[in-house]
């Protein structure tokens, strides 16, 4: 399905999610090909994680799915992390990886129109994912010394 065949439903203000609203309160919708903003990379963990907690209950997510959101959100609220939020922003991290991880899983069984229709940040929920998969892969694979990277399997 093509972007022109894809079918946008526009909810009033009363069919409205509450995180939705909440997030319409905080930021203004953004105009297509503009760039992320400061306020969008803020929102960015809990965008994922209530796209996540969305599709746990969506009947159209298999069930090995649910069970990945599950583990994720899992340990996104867990006091238990890798890495503090005592840091500070670097203390989200993990969180964010965790839930960009799950999500990347989840894209290759769940229909990209079921992904869409859930996301509640800006821009599309496939292109966020892809620059947040290609950010993680920068960060932490070509970030490795040569001898572990040789380790992992090719792609």
């Amino acid at each position: 399905m093509t972007d022109d065949q894809r079918v946008e439903i526009d909810l009033g203000d009363r069919d409205k999610r509450l995180y939705d609203q909440l997030r319409a309160r905080l930021v203004k919708p953004q105009e297509p090909g503009q760039r992320s903003r400061v306020q969008d990379l803020i929102l960015l963990i809990p965008d994922l994680a209530v796209l996540l907690a969305r599709l746990a209950k969506e009947p159209r997510v298999p069930r090995g799915g649910k069970i990945i959101a599950a583990l994720a959100l899992g340990y996104v609220a867990s006091p238990i992390d890798l890495i503090p939020e005592v840091l500070g922003p670097i203390g989200f991290l993990d969180d964010a990886l965790v839930l960009a991880a799950a999500l990347s899983r989840m894209v290759n069984y769940v229909h990209p129109d079921v992904l869409r229709s859930h996301w509640s940040g800006n821009g599309d929920v496939l292109e966020v994912l892809q620059r947040l998969s290609e950010w993680a892969e920068n960060l932490l694979v070509k970030s490795l010394p040569a001898p572990l990277r040789r380790l992992l399997p090719p792609i």
